[in-house]
């Protein structure tokens, strides 16, 4: 039976595959901020287009409501 060699863990930093063995404590940390913040960023840019459209949804409701009210005054005025 054949052992296979534990894969080493790396990274892709600006395109360049770097094995993580080799870095600092200082660039981990680091990499793991960016990733992190990488993380953050996509969950905001979710949150953001929820609550765009949640706005558009209620903006729409207001419309309808105004043009209603507008169609009941201008119905009454027309009497």
């Amino acid at each position: 039976m054949a052992t296979e060699k534990p894969k080493k863990e790396t990274v892709i930093i600006n395109g360049e595959e770097h094995n993580v063995a080799d870095l600092t404590p200082q660039q981990i940390t680091l990499i793991n901020h960016v990733s992190d913040l990488e993380r953050k960023a996509s969950q905001i840019n979710f949150s953001l287009e929820q609550t765009l459209g949640a706005r558009n949804h209620f903006m729409g409701l207001l419309n309808q409501s105004l043009e209603a009210q507008e169609a009941t005054v201008d119905k009454a005025v027309n009497d």
